[in-house]
């Protein structure tokens, strides 16, 4: 027997991801969506600066009212990790623990993993607002705030910079060693951003849920909230071992369609080379799903 073939097998259930399947249901194209969760956007307590909500939304509710969007077009999320990708001939086959799923194109959405955070309960850290993860989503809510960004060559100077159009009080750390030049140094000086010259060790967090930072000379440093600038790992492990071509950090290279190097392999969001937000995200996906549906055979309506 003839195992069914969907248009698009989308990988990813964050906002990338579930942007495209209402793009490709309202094409009428027959769709899965697989999630594995992980989502980061599950993370954010409020986001602001997503287009039309003047007050904001958290994140959980913006990917909750997106699966409620999708499901509309008679599509549900199935929860679930693709261990495995492979091409027969025109079609992917993606392996999961429910056996074998058969798909003319694929649409990763896979994300990205931070690096690891040198904080127990991060979550908790995060859910209150100690911990940020995107400067460019909510610099602006910090506004005034004890600063503190923490860095493991990655960049310091212009994350640390970059903090200071939000407030005077912001202090470089770095992980595990000091790596700042004399021109680096100056040019922090000329700033007025403090930098600290012992390495960080950890961070806790206070009973106020102020964040502590640790340092190698065994001293302690309170803020109100802390970046841990560290890095971030592209989640394109199933597109690599097809082939797709990938930058340092594992991130795909995609053309303005949004397909990679494998043709009818497609990748939206974070995974993707540029800026990580949830509005680009949205607008990658917008492109992929009509790209996808206007290379898929047409579909006329009887």
């Amino acid at each position: 027997m003839t195992p069914p073939i969907l248009d698009t097998l989308i990988i990813g259930g964050g906002p990338a991801g579930l942007t495209a399947a209402v793009y490709l249901r309202r094409f009428r194209r027959d769709i899965a969506v697989i999630d594995k969760g992980h989502s980061r956007l599950d993370l954010i307590p409020v986001t602001h600066n997503f287009p039309g909500f003047p007050h904001g939304i958290r994140g959980s509710q913006l990917l909750e009212n997106l699966r409620r969007q999708l499901g509309n077009y008679g599509c549900e999320v199935t929860q679930g990790e693709i261990t495995g990708l492979r091409r027969e001939g025109d079609v992917f086959v993606a392996h999961h623990d429910g056996g074998q799923i058969y798909a003319r194109t694929v649409l990763l959405a896979t994300g990205i993993a931070d690096a690891g955070l040198p904080i127990e309960n991060w979550h908790e850290a995060v859910a209150s607002g100690a911990l940020r993860l995107c400067p460019v989503c909510d610099g602006f809510d910090v506004l005034d705030k004890r600063i503190a960004v923490v860095s493991s060559n990655v960049n310091p100077v212009g994350h640390a910079l970059f903090m200071r159009t939000f407030s005077a009080s912001v202090t470089l750390f770095e992980r595990d060693e000091v790596r700042l030049s004399a021109a680096q140094r100056a040019e922090l000086d000329a700033a007025m951003v403090t930098y600290v010259l012992s390495p960080l060790q950890g961070i806790t967090m206070s009973e106020k849920m102020m964040p502590i930072l640790h340092t190698a000379d065994d001293d302690s440093h309170e803020f109100d909230v802390v970046y841990p600038m560290l890095g971030e790992v592209a989640r394109s492990d199933l597109a690599q071992s097809l082939g797709a071509k990938t930058g340092n950090c594992g991130e795909l290279t995609v053309d303005q369609q949004q397909a990679t190097t494998v043709p009818g392999l497609y990748a939206v969001g974070d995974v993707v080379a540029g800026l990580n937000q949830i509005s680009v995200a949205a607008g990658q996906a917008a492109v992929a799903a009509t790209h996808i549906h206007n290379e898929l055979p047409r579909l006329f309506r009887g």
